[in-house]
């Protein structure tokens, strides 16, 4: 409970100071940015970390997104070690007409965990500016769903140096399969950084069930390739609001004949 309560805080005490500024517990991320007005709400509750995630969608084919991470480094939950924090925007450049796959670019600071080493991911983390581009790519009639988001990071000031700059090529894969129709699949993917900021390769895979066009649900195991600092488990829930968070208004504006 201290744990939820704190990520609640950090939270909001970015939202105080960037008010203007999708993923769930996987580190890929799709093409797709919500419908105009839409604020999506993340939280999850994981072994290696919590997390509670925003997302605005204030204008069409944009998002920003607020993100705080709580860490749980001796696997007590009632102790505090370390948190960390990130923003970034997303815009959807583009979607096919079926609407099953595009392409999107986000910027930001700040990284997920397991983007950048143990060691330098609290005091690093919100040192870190990163670009990406989230690709979704549908197969089989869309039983089958592949996201790719390459990518790249600077962190200023790494480690123990002040005026040093680590740089990273960041990489992430995800695949998810619908058997039984688009409500529930199976989700898997790899993702981690190369480079002197780099991280070691981590995979995770889960079920993930969409009942209604308002909530996600995903339960994951993750793990380092050749470690034992992955995710572990982690129980995540995406809740999606009816489009009302608009500037001007959420009905666009008809052209004049």
């Amino acid at each position: 409970m201290k744990r939820i309560l704190l990520i609640g805080c950090i939270t909001g005490c970015i939202c105080l100071i960037s008010p203007a500024m999708n993923g769930q517990q996987y580190n890929s991320d799709s093409y797709l940015s919500k419908p105009w007005g839409t604020i999506t709400i993340i939280p999850t509750v994981g072994k290696r970390s919590s997390m509670l995630m925003t997302t605005y969608s204030l204008f069409p084919k944009w998002e920003f997104t607020i993100a705080s991470y709580l860490y749980n480094n001796d696997d007590d939950p009632l102790t505090n070690d370390g948190y960390s924090a990130s923003l970034y925007a997303k815009y959807m450049f583009y979607e096919n007409k079926a609407k099953t796959g595009g392409f999107a670019a986000k910027a930001g600071t700040g990284t997920r965990p397991g983007t950048l080493d143990a060691e330098f991911r609290v005091k690093d983390a919100f040192k870190t500016y990163w670009i990406n581009t989230p690709g979704t790519i549908p197969f089989f009639n869309n039983k089958l769903s592949v996201d790719l988001m390459p990518g790249v990071s600077t962190t200023i000031n790494y480690g123990d140096s002040s005026e040093h700059a680590a740089w990273a090529f960041t990489y992430s894969a995800r695949a998810a399969w619908y058997p039984f129709g688009p409500k529930a699949s199976i989700v898997g993917e790899v993702f981690g950084a190369s480079g002197e900021a780099g991280t070691m390769p981590e995979y995770k895979i889960g079920l993930r069930w969409e009942p209604s066009q308002h909530a996600v649900f995903a339960l994951t195991y993750g793990q380092e390739f050749n470690g034992t600092q992955g995710a572990g488990f982690e129980f995540g829930i995406m809740l999606f609001t009816p489009p009302f968070a608009c500037f001007g208004g959420c009905t666009p504006k008809q052209k004049k004949k």
